[in-house]
Order: structure tokens, then C-alpha cells, then sequence
């Protein structure tokens, strides 16, 4: 559906409550910017739970542009609220949103797809800090969680476990997910509707791996684009991201998340996740993937803004 600028409402819907907050408001800045020069009328909403759904029955806007990131904006929650309203919305609907979240939930979805998963599995918080769940080195992140918030490390020679994650009971709830660690490169891959775009190599400046200093601190990450890695490894990080996209039954934009073992002899890629509304900020990886194949910040967004729909 292509919709005329000047005639369109856009709520652009950021903040939140969830531990990504700050990313949520950077990224909805950005886009509320994009689409002001693109020549939409453009109200910015700072999503609190409790007044959401009158807000936007008051403000009955055209559009939703779903800017949201982490937990109630991003797992499916959003969405449900825009379906229930009759707004058309941005990105993925309610199933794919909330499978996509769950990070042990989708690697079920992409095995079946044929697609590359870490071996991994849920364990209580309190045996995560008694002993180690798996031979080390292995990842232990929340389930259910974003931006690499809560995401720690044990590497092969770790003199025990990770005991802070009982201090971290409001990111994990009752249980983590512990997940083999693959060395190697940090590889992604957007899909803009049906299509895949390039891939880019991240190398994190600011700490060994991509946290989310390295995501969002400016300076914290080179991007390498078009990512210098054997042209098989990269179409088949583009095929995967596009099945990934389409096993989960995603709409819009989404970001597929991979890390590709380049030590002689192994050559193993790997998909982390599926992100269903990735960042959109000035260190942003999916607004760069556009630029590179030839749509501006303001062409993305008004993608977005026209593909956006209810019964997603």
C-alpha cells in the first residue's frame, strides 16, 4: 500500500519499560526525524503501559511505527495492542514477534528450517551459579531478552561459573539459556520484505565480542561491508537469513545474527537469533545494510511506513 506523506499520521512508538529503554528512544528519534523529511506528520509516543491504549485511541493515527525494542515491545505484546486497536503497525506480528523473543522457542523453528543452530538449554538460575551446565566455553544469556543485555561469557579455562546471574533475577527470571560458544567472526544479514540484503563483518573495539557497548557507543564497532568472507559463507549467511525470516512467518525488516568459525578447518556458521525490530539508531546495522544496496534512511523508513498493516 503506498500511502501519501502529507495525508499520513505516523505514532512513532519508543521508550517503553523494558531494559532497552534508551536504545527504544534512540532509535525512535531517528526514525521520527526520517519520516518528518520524508513528509509524514509525525507524533512521537513514549509507550508507558498504563496509558498506551488510550493514547492511541486519542491520537487514532494512520500508522504505528513500531520503535520499540526488548520485552512488551518487541516479544509480541506491542502488537497485540495494535491488532486489538485495528492500527496498522510496522514489522512482525503477534506469532512471529513473540517466537522470535524466545530465543530457545525459535532455534526449535530454525532447526526444522535446516538451518544452523548452537547446541543450548534452558537451566534454573541457581545451577547456572552452582557449576558449570556444560563443558566450557559456553554463552549464558537471557531467553527472552535483547541488545546482548545480561549476556555473559565463560570461557575455556573460567575458574568456575557465573554467579552474578543471581543478582540479575529481573533480566533472566527463573532460568537461563546456556548455549555453546562459537569462536569467530560476528556476522549479520537484514531481509527487507522478501528480500535479503548484504552482510556485514562487526568488529567490536570496545571489549572482545559484540556487547552492547560495542553495539551502541559511537566508535564502539567496525562495520565491514560488504563482509570479507568466502563467497559461499556469505550467500549462505543470506539464505539462511531469509529462511529464518520466513520459518518464523516475519514481516517488514527483520536482522538475522550469526557467527562464522573462520579457523583453518572449521568454517561452521552459525545463527544466534532473529532480531524482529532491530535498532534504528545512528550506530544502527540495518539503516547501513539499506544505505549499501541503495535505499536512504528516509527510503527505509517509508518502506516501512507502506508496508505497514493489521492481520500480520
Amino acid at each position: 500500500m503506498t500511502r501519501r506523506p502529507a495525508e499520513t499520521t505516523v505514532a512513532v512508538l519508543m521508550g517503553g519499560w523494558s531494559a532497552e529503554r534508551e536504545v527504544s528512544l534512540s532509535s525512535g528519534e531517528g526514525c521520527a526525524n526520517a519520516l518528518r523529511r520524508a513528509g509524514f506528520r509525525v507524533v512521537p509516543v513514549d509507550v508507558q503501559r498504563q496509558t498506551i491504549v488510550a493514547v492511541l485511541q486519542e491520537l487514532k493515527p494512520d500508522v504505528a511505527f513500531n520503535a520499540l525494542h526488548g520485552k512488551w515491545g518487541e516479544d509480541g505484546c506491542c502488537a497485540a495492542i495494535l491488532e486489538t486497536l485495528g492500527i496498522s503497525y510496522t514489522h512482525s506480528g503477534v506469532l512471529a514477534s513473540s517466537l522470535a523473543m524466545h530465543k530457545e522457542k525459535s532455534k526449535a523453528i530454525f532447526r526444522a528450517a535446516g538451518i544452523p543452530v548452537a547446541e543450548s538449554q534452558l537451566v534454573p538460575l541457581e545451577m547456572v551459579a552452582a557449576g558449570h551446565p556444560m563443558a566450557p566455553p559456553y554463552v549464558v544469556k537471557p531467553v527472552a531478552e535483547g541488545s546482548s543485555v545480561g549476556v555473559h561469557i565463560v570461557l575455556e579455562n573460567a575458574n568456575g561459573p557465573v554467579q552474578m546471574v543471581l543478582d540479575e533475577r529481573a533480566i533472566f527470571g527463573a532460568e537461563a539459556m546456556v548455549e555453546r560458544f562459537i569462536p569467530g567472526r560476528e556476522l549479520t544479514c537484514a531481509v527487507i520484505g522478501d528480500q535479503p540484503l548484504g552482510v556485514i563483518d562487526i568488529v567490536s573495539k570496545s571489549s572482545s565480542w559484540y556487547d552492547y557497548k560495542a553495539k551502541y557507543a559511537p566508535g564502539g564497532s567496525q562495520h565491514i561491508l560488504p563482509a570479507d568472507i568466502p563467497a559461499e559463507i556469505y550467500a549462505s549467511c543470506q539464505a539462511h537469513a531469509l529462511a529464518a525470516h520466513r520459518a518464523l512467518g516475519c514481516r517488514g525488516v527483520s536482522r538475522a545474527d550469526f557467527r562464522y568459525d573462520d579457523r583453518p578447518g572449521r568454517g561452521e556458521l552459525i545463527l544466534l537469533e532473529v532480531n524482529t525490530q532491530p535498532g534504528m539508531t545512528g550506530t544502527s546495522l540495518v539503516p547501513e545494510l539499506a544505505a549499501h544496496a541503495g535505499r536512504s534512511y528516509e527510503d527505509l523508513v517509508t518502506w516501512m511506513v507502506n508496508d505497514a498493516s493489521v492481520d500480520r
